[in-house]
């Protein structure tokens, strides 16, 4: 789904003066394709058009009513620096809940009675929470967890079940999602996941998988109370549900009138591209709201052609 240009003119100009900007090297990457690039450690706003230091964007983070943090799933780059930013705001003391895409409303109730304690471990928590270890790598977000879990906040799951998604699949679609996002976003949204899909997806198939990323989406916004006590809550989720253009945030404002844009940070963690150096061509953007207020780039796991090994099966 990304759209990646070359483009160079733009990223020297702002790269000749962002030195202080760089993230500290001693960051050891976990992803070892392209490290070299001149992107990498790299944390841009894009609403300034601008790079910035790690712990100024720390410090922005604390204050939002929601911080979502996106990932690509299969990066611990991603999950590594996801832990960073969580570890920060729990530490200021004033995060009330967080809410991962990985747990399905079916773990909800586990999560209501939680026994685990500050001291449980990786494993009392991976089976106390059933953990779903083939779709989801626990060494990613077992850490993550267990950050929530000390510092004692609400965690919430964030997702539909897979009961729930076949209900989606095959049902109109609810009132509380119809008519969020325009026309020209759900073109958008469809033409993605038609891309996502590799173009193999039957044409017929389109509206119900919109309805259930939809589905998720909103199930995610909803994991994520009103926030009346003005503490911050946290979302971990794909970097495709917590877009500004499509996603999550949609959600967000319109089921608060009184929540204003500027209390939602939606910070992507993405991978490099060796194609480009300008950090404008991995926004996504196909209209006038940007998809993410921050990207923090990393180094990448694989350059495999995911479309073209399914085609060749």
């Amino acid at each position: 789904m990304e759209r990646i240009k070359t483009s160079f003119s733009l990223a020297l100009l702002l790269l000749a003066g962002c030195a202080s900007t760089q993230l500290d090297q001693t960051e050891q990457w976990q992803s070892q394709l392209h490290t070299e690039h001149a992107l990498v450690g790299m944390i841009w706003d894009t609403q300034a058009d601008k790079y910035i230091a790690a712990d100024e964007l720390l410090s922005r983070i604390e204050g939002v009513s929601y911080l979502l943090l996106g990932e690509k799933h299969d990066n611990p780059d991603h999950h590594a620096l996801q832990l960073r930013a969580l570890d920060h705001v729990l530490q200021a003391d004033n995060v009330s809940a967080v809410s991962f895409e990985m747990m399905s409303s079916e773990q909800q109730p586990l999560l209501r009675n939680l026994p685990l304690g500050p001291q449980s471990s990786l494993e009392q928590i991976n089976k106390y929470l059933q953990w779903d270890n083939d779709g989801w790598n626990w060494a990613y977000y077992g850490p993550l967890l267990r950050s929530a879990i000390q510092a004692d906040v609400l965690i919430n799951a964030a997702n539909i079940s897979n009961e729930e998604m076949m209900q989606v699949y095959g049902a109109p679609t609810i009132a509380e999602i119809e008519g969020v996002l325009d026309e020209q976003t759900m073109a958008a949204l469809e033409k993605d996941i038609d891309e996502s899909h590799c173009g193999m997806l039957p044409e017929s198939q389109f509206p119900a998988m919109v309805r259930v990323q939809q589905a998720r989406d909103f199930a995610m916004a909803a994991s994520l109370a009103p926030n009346a006590q003005q503490q911050l809550q946290v979302l971990i989720a794909g970097n495709y549900h917590i877009r500004r253009d499509l996603g999550v945030p949609n959600y967000l404002l319109n089921g608060q009138s009184s929540l204003e844009e500027s209390q939602i940070v939606s910070l992507a963690f993405m991978e490099v591209d060796e194609a480009s150096n300008d950090p404008i061509d991995y926004l996504q953007q196909f209209g006038s709201v940007k998809a993410y207020d921050y990207i923090w780039f990393t180094p990448a796991v694989s350059a495999e052609d995911y479309c073209a090994s399914l085609r060749q099966q």
